[in-house]
């Protein structure tokens, strides 16, 4: 896909501006709620981030100014239809636990259910100042198993996860900061430009260096005992491929020249 060319597909839009790849979702009349065939074609859109060496970081946000994503389409579902989800989860990334690219999410609205938990699964969550989350699934006799209720109550505090999750109360923006698990609130009009400024911050950074820096964060949270993941940490195939790298040496070249390092990802 070349610069800016917006592709159309039938549930989402995918822009790539450089090394950024932007997923916008296009269902404004269920208030972007995804069903099985919306996350099969997400499913394929992140196949592709994931596989591409160009594209260094995704962004995904919501079409219209109303949500990011209000769920699971239970319209869809109570009509009798196949609504199970990919291998990948919902949204065609909750289930992608190994993702090693930075994925930044732009909440433009409210992020309920599935929507909260794709937010969740995401790195970075910037969000509008009306953007409110929630995960209500128990309400209609569903649990968050599409990875909300394991991040939340990994990303902030236990009592403070446990008292979203039982009541499924919904948290606003400004909650959201101040619990932790978003990262910068603003106003809607400027959601996209400011995940894009984040997005540019990190292609500062060797990309590899990136997904080394992400891959042992991971395998810090899945290993709590420092000392059994420390001396391994050279062994992830994330960190091997950094310290086998051109940008390794590209890196300490430029700072010496004192000029902006040329990252080729490889």
């Amino acid at each position: 896909m070349s610069d800016n060319a917006i592709q159309h597909y039938e549930y989402c839009d995918v822009e790539q501006r450089g090394h950024v790849l932007i997923v916008t979702i296009r269902r404004p009349e269920v208030r972007n709620a995804l069903h099985r065939p919306a996350c099969l074609e997400l499913e394929k859109i992140f196949d592709r981030f994931e596989a591409d060496p160009s594209s260094w970081v995704a962004i995904i946000t919501g079409e219209g100014d109303k949500a990011f994503c209000a769920g699971n389409d239970l319209k869809f579902q109570a009509a009798g239809n196949d609504n199970t989800w990919p291998p990948s989860g919902f949204g065609g990334i909750t289930g992608r636990v190994n993702l090693q690219k930075p994925v930044i999410a732009a909440v433009n609205g409210v992020a309920l259910g599935g929507g909260f938990e794709i937010a969740l699964a995401c790195d970075l969550i910037i969000a509008s100042e009306d953007a409110e989350f929630a995960l209500p699934e128990p309400r209609v006799g569903l649990a968050a198993i599409c990875g909300g209720l394991l991040r939340l109550s990994q990303q902030i505090a236990y009592k403070e996860a446990m008292g979203i999750i039982l009541t499924s109360r919904r948290v606003k923006a400004s909650e959201g900061k101040s619990l932790g698990f978003v990262n910068e609130v603003v106003t809607k009009d400027q959601v996209l430009a400011t995940a894009l400024r984040w997005a540019e911050e990190i292609l500062k950074a060797s990309p590899l260096a990136i997904r080394a820096s992400k891959a042992l964060v991971q395998a810090g949270l899945s290993e709590p005992d420092m000392s059994a993941i420390y001396p391994r940490q050279k062994q992830l195939p994330e960190v091997a491929a950094l310290y086998a790298s051109a940008d390794r040496i590209e890196g300490p070249k430029a700072f010496a020249e004192k000029r902006i390092p040329v990252w080729s990802g490889r």
